[in-house]
C-alpha cells in the first residue's frame, strides 16, 4: 500500500499561503458616485433555505443569509482577518487563567427587531437552550459547558467543564446565536433578531428581502434594503447581472465569467475560503470499508486536471484548509497513479466494482462527469444520482444511505466531523478522536494545532475521504457597489457595510 510522508507543520508556511492564495484576486475599484442610503442591493445566490428556522434547520444557506445580518451572538468572526474573533453583542470578555471561566460584558442599548431590549436572561436562556436541546443546530458545540449564569444585568459568566480552545469560535456559530426569551415568533417563516437587518418578506422559491433596522445598536446599514435573489441556473444569473437585475452575483461559473469581467459595469472578485470540495466515502459500508478501495479511488483522480477543468480552485490533500488551525501541506502524501489504483483494486477483489455517487443538483455536472471518466479508467463503474439538496440531506447526511457523495463543506474548523463516528462519513478511528479531544482541551494554541495536524495526517493516510479541491468561488460585483465582502461568502455574507452609489 502506498504510504505517506509526514510533513512538518509550519506557521510561516501557513502565513505565506494566506498571502499567496490571494494571487489572481481582482481588487475592487473605488465605486463611482455618491453612496445612496435609500438604495436596494440585490444579490444573486444559488441555494435557498428550506425555511428560516436557523436553530433547527440544516444548510449553509441559512448562515449565509441570516448570521450577522439578522441574528447575532456575543462574538462573531472578522472574515477580513482570517476569521479572527471579534466582539458583537458583548463589548469584551475575560478568560480565567485555567481556561475554564469566560466573563462577558453585554453591549448596552441592544434591542430585538420587535423592540424588546436585550437582557442577560435572553443570553443565558438562549445558550442554555442550545446546550440542552439536541435538536438545535450545533448543540454539541456547547456540550462542554458546565454552567451559564448572569451575575448582574450586564454580565454573563460561562464556565466550562474542561478547557476548550475552540469555545469562542463555537460561540460564533449557530449555538451561540441569541434569541429573545419565550419568543412566540414562528421562526420557520419569520425572524426576530438583533442585527442590522430584519426579514421583511420571503417570496419562497424566488427571493428573501432584508430591510435596514434603523433601531440597530451599531452603525446603520449602508443600504435601505437587500434582496437575496435565488437563481440556481448559472446562465440565468449571468443574464440577470448583464441586464442590471442584480448588483452582485455569487458563485459565478468560471467558464462564464468573461461575459461579466470588465463588461456591463461589473468586475470579478475572489477571496479566501474554507470551502472544501469533499468526495465522501461511506467508510461504514462495503467495499468502502476497505482502505485499499478508498486509496484506489483517490489515486485515480488527477486533482490538478479537475481544477483546470473547473476553471478555479486549489489542490487540497487533507481535511484542514490553510485558514484553519492544524493545516499543513499534504501535497506529497498522495499523487495521481491509476496503475497503482488498479493494483489495489485487484488486491481488494474489487476489479469490477460498481458504485453510486449521490450529488446535489446545485453543483456543476462537470464534477460528476470527471469522476465517472477517472474511475472508469481504473475499472470502476460510477453511476451518478443527482438529487435536490433536501433529498441529499435526508438520504446521505441523515440516513447515511450512499456509497460516494460530493458536497462542498464550507464551514471553518470542522475537522471534528472526522472525530465523530456518527457523522455521515462513517469514519471511526479512536486515535483521531483522542487527538481531537486533546486539541480542544489544551489552552496552548500551538499544541492544539500540532494535535490537529497529527490527526489530519491519519485521516488522509487512511483515505477517509478525498478533497477534490479547495474552492475559490468567483463573485461578480457591480462597479457602483463598495465594501462587498470577499471571504468565505457561502458561510457568512455580512452586508451591513455595503453601499450602492448613485450614478
Amino acid at each position: 500500500m502506498l504510504r505517506r510522508t509526514a510533513l512538518a507543520t509550519s506557521a510561516l508556511l501557513i502565513g505565506a499561503l494566506l498571502l499567496t492564495s490571494c494571487t489572481g484576486t481582482t481588487s475592487q475599484p473605488t465605486a463611482t458616485g455618491v453612496p445612496d442610503p435609500n438604495a436596494t442591493l440585490t444579490v444573486r445566490l444559488s441555494l435557498e433555505p428550506s425555511n428560516l428556522d436557523i436553530r433547527h434547520t440544516s444548510g449553509a444557506a441559512l448562515d449565509q443569509a441570516l448570521v450577522d445580518n439578522v441574528y447575532q451572538g456575543l462574538v462573531t468572526r472578522n472574515g477580513d482577518d482570517g476569521n479572527a474573533i471579534v466582539p458583537e453583542l458583548a463589548t469584551d470578555w475575560k478568560v480565567s487563567s485555567d481556561g475554564l471561566t469566560y466573563t462577558f460584558t453585554l453591549r448596552p442599548g441592544v434591542t430585538f427587531h420587535d423592540g424588546s431590549a436585550l437582557t442577560a436572561d435572553d443570553v443565558v436562556t438562549s445558550l442554555q437552550t442550545a446546550k440542552d436541546d439536541a435538536s438545535v443546530q450545533s448543540s454539541g458545540d456547547l456540550a462542554g459547558v458546565a454552567s451559564i449564569t448572569s451575575t448582574d444585568p450586564t454580565t454573563v459568566v460561562i464556565t466550562l467543564a474542561q478547557p476548550d480552545i475552540n469555545f469562542l469560535f463555537a460561540l460564533t456559530g449557530r449555538a451561540g446565536l441569541i434569541f429573545k426569551s419565550n419568543d412566540t415568533t414562528n421562526f420557520e417563516t419569520s425572524t426576530n433578531g438583533t442585527g442590522p437587518f430584519s426579514v421583511s418578506s420571503w417570496n419562497t422559491g424566488q427571493s428573501l428581502t432584508l430591510t435596514r433596522n434603523d433601531a440597530y445598536w451599531g452603525e446603520k446599514a449602508g443600504v435601505a434594503e437587500v434582496v437575496l435573489d435565488y437563481i440556481p441556473d448559472q446562465s440565468a444569473a449571468i443574464n440577470a447581472a448583464v441586464s442590471g437585475d442584480v448588483d452582485a452575483a455569487l458563485e459565478i461559473d468560471p467558464e462564464l465569467k468573461s461575459q461579466l469581467d470588465g463588461a456591463a459595469g461589473f468586475h470579478i472578485e475572489s477571496g479566501l475560503t474554507t470551502d472544501k470540495g469533499t468526495l465522501a466515502f461511506n467508510n461504514a459500508r462495503a467495499p468502502l470499508n476497505d482502505q485499499r478501495v478508498r486509496e484506489a479511488l483517490r489515486l485515480s483522480i488527477d486533482h490538478q486536471a479537475l481544477i483546470d477543468t473547473l476553471g478555479s480552485g486549489q489542490t487540497l490533500y487533507g481535511p484542514i484548509p490553510p485558514l484553519d488551525p492544524g493545516y499543513e501541506d499534504l501535497s506529497g502524501s498522495i499523487s495521481y497513479n491509476p496503475d497503482r489504483a488498479r493494483q489495489l483494486l485487484a488486491e481488494a477483489g474489487a476489479s469490477n466494482l460498481s458504485l453510486t455517487l449521490t450529488i446535489p443538483s446545485v453543483y456543476p455536472g462537470t464534477i460528476a462527469t470527471f469522476l465517472v471518466s477517472s474511475f472508469a479508467d481504473v475499472g470502476v463503474k460510477l453511476e451518478v444520482k443527482s438529487v435536490d439538496f433536501p433529498t441529499w440531506l435526508k438520504d446521505v447526511y441523515t440516513n447515511h444511505d450512499y456509497d460516494l457523495s460530493f458536497v462542498r463543506h464550507v464551514e471553518a474548523r470542522d475537522f471534528g466531523n472526522f472525530a465523530n463516528p456518527s457523522y455521515y462519513f462513517g469514519y471511526d478511528n479512536p486515535k483521531v478522536q483522542s487527538l481531537y479531544a486533546q486539541a480542544l482541551a489544551t489552552t496552548d494554541e500551538q499544541q492544539s494545532s500540532d494535535y490537529l495536524a497529527e490527526a489530519a495526517r491519519i485521516v488522509s493516510d487512511e483515505d477517509a475521504a478525498d478533497w477534490l479541491f479547495l474552492s475559490a468561488p468567483l463573485t461578480a460585483v457591480a462597479d457602483n457597489v463598495a465594501n462587498f465582502p470577499k471571504n468565505s461568502l457561502n458561510v457568512r455574507l455580512p452586508l451591513a457595510g455595503v453601499t450602492v452609489s448613485s450614478e
